[in-house]
């Protein structure tokens, strides 16, 4: 590792920001480096100063006491939905207006009563979600919007199988299957190390065009065998299980494409 990609690094080593393989990279580096040493340990000193400064400023009750006093009242969500119905009629109909005028002024409070409905039903999804794999779902999307900013997709390069696959030896307690399926549309180019749910885990990286797409997979049967495609923050991804291996893949590429790439891997006699 060189000077100025350690210095970029740095920021993320001190807030933790760093996937594993770039934290064991970059403290191999520090401890033989005097330079980067120094930079680290000013720039940790300074972190330390500010989070332990006393910046916090409290304002008087006083103060508080006459903002809260100046803003205007606030009623309950079902408050102001009950004064919306009844001022569109709903509740007997609004003094001098028609039956055509009732049911325009029905158009806004059916749009908000079914807003209502929908946001409901999305909390009641999310809350019927077991908690582990809400969390880890959250994990999976943060890791890989991580390795696009900080343009980390990959720790070895290469679209042979033969040579992503022995990388792997000695960095993990199991051996991930690397499949090739550049003849399918999605070829592999890369691999690297990442920190899951407690424990480091093997990434393979494909693309689909220009679309990366990360096969996280590490040993467990904790999955069904049959992968179920969600969305989360504007990407596509995907768990399942097969041969005492988790698998997740996501990608910012569509379902269809993302469905095809499950469906080429799990066809592949090595999955």
């Amino acid at each position: 590792m060189e000077h100025e990609q350690a210095f970029e690094l740095l920021p993320g080593y001190i807030d933790e920001e760093l996937s594993l393989s770039e934290a064991l990279e970059f403290e191999r580096h520090l401890a033989g480096c005097a330079l980067c040493k120094q930079a680290y340990e000013q720039q940790r000193q300074v972190s330390t100063q500010l989070r332990q400064a006393d910046l916090r400023w409290e304002a008087p009750p006083e103060l508080a006491q006459r903002i809260r006093a100046a803003l205007p009242g606030r009623r309950s969500l079902w408050q102001r939905l009950a004064v919306r119905l009844a001022g569109t009629g709903a509740f007997g109909g609004r003094a001098g207006t028609g039956g055509a005028g009732a049911r325009l002024g029905w158009a806004p409070a059916g749009a908000m009563v079914l807003s209502l409905v929908a946001l409901t039903w999305s909390a009641g999804l999310y809350l019927s979600m077991p908690p582990g794999d809400t969390h880890l779902t959250q994990e999976l999307v943060d890791s890989h919007v991580r390795s696009l900013q900080f343009d980390h997709l990959y720790d070895v390069i290469s679209t042979d199988r033969h040579t992503v696959k022995p990388w792997f030896d000695g960095k993990l307690d199991f051996a991930p299957p690397v499949i090739d399926l550049a003849q399918q549309g999605y070829p592999l180019v890369g691999g690297r190390l990442d920190y899951l749910n407690g424990h480091a885990v093997a990434v393979m990286v494909y693309r689909y065009k220009l679309h990366p797409i990360n096969l996280y997979v590490w040993p467990g049967n904790d999955a069904g065998a049959t992968p179920h495609i969600a969305e989360r923050q504007g990407y596509h991804l995907a768990h399942w299980s097969a041969a005492g291996m988790n698998y997740w893949a996501i990608t910012d590429a569509g379902e269809a494409e993302l469905n095809g790439f499950i469906t080429n891997l799990r066809a592949h006699p090595a999955s």
